[in-house]
């Protein structure tokens, strides 16, 4: 959706909550235990600080504002917090998915299974690697209860917002749990569907809307509302990741494009692929989607199937009904300003993206 709202800077809102977390990890680091190694600690240091969009403690700084609260430190550090929760859900996701790259660079479990052949240490470098990612994992939804804590907002506000905090924290476990039974299940694009609502729509813009807003003390109607605005932009943001997956470029999206085919990601794409396909494009999909060994050539023709079936271009239609559905709920929502032009430009970053 192309929005002629009048463009909110979001860059400085993203240095200040980079600073916000660099100061809280910074203060973790006399707390580490003693005698115990600092490998997760540093790694973690520069996975949280290595980039990314910063969409979700932008979505909760909105909320915040939209329901009139005012620009201050506590709510950049409770949006903050979010990026730590964020951190948890890459790094787990990336183990279950089996991801080698997230952002340019190996994956944790990657980066430590590569750390235990360097040293020839005993046993087998892949479970290391991807135990000691479990532990990052662990660690960062850790901390990222403790920053949102320590945001510096009363005990009464807080709580508000950490309902919605702990609901968001169930829903993603819960998505993941769902994505993993979709694929092994039916495949079928109703249940594909779910899981991007569950695994990432609402935990990437719905969820933290909320949670801003309810640290504001909003009222329940208009925490209500945000759902509106939320769970399409959500969806129409996961579906462009989607795509992105398979179609993107590796240069800008900093994934390769054949881990999601490699996976046999579940998404709706394929699944719309799978059934708009005749006999020979449904052989070929069996034998290649899915399969751990596909090459580039491989990727090319699923591609090429995935185009000739009409999935991708159902895909970008599917995305444009989300993204207006989105645009007509905000016009709805009584949100104060500048929340609502910020929130506009957000949602058309979130949707026409190339990374």
């Amino acid at each position: 959706m192309t929005l002629t709202a009048a463009p909110t800077d979001a860059s400085e809102l993203r240095t200040r909550f980079d600073a916000e977390l660099v100061a809280f990890l910074d203060r973790q680091g006399p707390d580490w235990p003693d005698g115990a190694p600092r490998g997760i600690f540093t790694a973690l240091h520069r996975f949280v600080l290595a980039g990314g969009k910063r969409l979700r403690p932008l979505f909760c700084y909105w909320g915040w504002r939209g329901a009139g609260g005012v620009d201050d430190r506590p709510i950049v550090v409770a949006a903050a917090a979010l990026e730590l929760f964020h951190a948890f859900a890459l790094i787990h996701d990336d183990i279950l998915d089996g991801s080698d790259h997230r952002r340019g660079a190996p994956s944790v479990h990657r980066v430590f299974a590569e750390l235990h052949t360097r040293s020839a240490w005993r046993g087998d470098p892949e479970t290391y690697g991807r135990n000691t990612a479990l532990l990052c994992g662990d660690l960062c939804a850790a901390w990222s209860d403790q920053m949102f804590h320590e945001c510096g907002m009363t005990s009464a506000q807080i709580w508000q917002g950490y309902r919605v905090f702990a609901r968001m924290r169930t829903e993603v476990i819960a998505g993941e749990y769902l994505d993993l039974v979709s694929g092994v299940g039916d495949g079928s694009v109703a249940s594909a569907l779910t899981v991007i609502r569950m695994k990432a729509a609402r935990y990437t813009v719905t969820r933290p809307l909320q949670i801003g807003a309810a640290l504001a003390g909003a009222p329940a109607e208009l925490i209500a509302a945000l759902v509106d605005f939320g769970d399409p932009l959500g969806d129409a943001f996961q579906l462009r990741d989607d795509v992105l997956g398979v179609f993107g470029d590796p240069a800008v999206t900093g994934k390769s494009i054949l881990d999601d085919l490699r996976e046999g990601k579940p998404t709706v794409m394929m699944a719309m692929a799978r059934d708009a396909a005749d006999r020979a494009q449904a052989a070929r999909l069996r034998d290649l989607f899915g399969n751990p060994e596909l090459d580039a050539a491989g990727a090319a023709e699923l591609r090429t199937i995935i185009e000739a079936t009409g999935a991708r271009e159902k895909i970008e239609r599917l995305i444009r009904v989300r993204a207006d559905a989105a645009r007509v709920a905000l016009g709805q929502v009584p949100l104060a300003e500048p929340a609502r032009a910020a929130l506009a430009a957000l949602a058309d970053q979130a949707v026409h993206r190339q990374h």
